[in-house]
């Protein structure tokens, strides 16, 4: 599965921002689907991630409550609703794909998210 994400971009602190990642093919919904970001000097870390079914979904303590992730396994399409955002939400952010049952995992090429304060 190729993944393509987008709608990054500048946004001051207490916006919001949706992020989009396009995949390609048409086993979208064998894959459970998550986003990732990884900060200047840090390592990547775990944002969200919602089961193949959309049934289950899955937060960081530091964005719970903001961010809500979804799928449009239709459209082949995962989201992150990023609202009321935080400088220390800036980052690099990748969405990753996990085939069901596997340790097989995939990424996107990133989209940049600046929040201002």
């Amino acid at each position: 599965v190729q993944l393509q994400a987008s709608g990054g971009g500048l946004v001051q602190a207490g916006g919001s921002l949706r992020l989009s990642c396009a995949a390609s093919g048409r086993t979208f919904s064998r894959y459970d689907m998550g986003w990732f970001r990884q900060a200047p000097g840090k390592e990547r870390e775990f944002v969200a991630a919602i089961s193949w079914s959309g049934a289950g979904a899955y937060y960081a303590d530091s964005v719970r409550g903001r961010f809500t992730i979804s799928r449009d396994n239709a459209k082949n399409t995962v989201y992150l609703q990023m609202n009321s955002v935080k400088p220390e939400d800036t980052a690099v952010y990748y969405c990753s794909a996990q085939l069901i049952g596997t340790t097989s995992q995939y990424w996107g090429q990133g989209t940049l998210v600046t929040v201002s304060s």
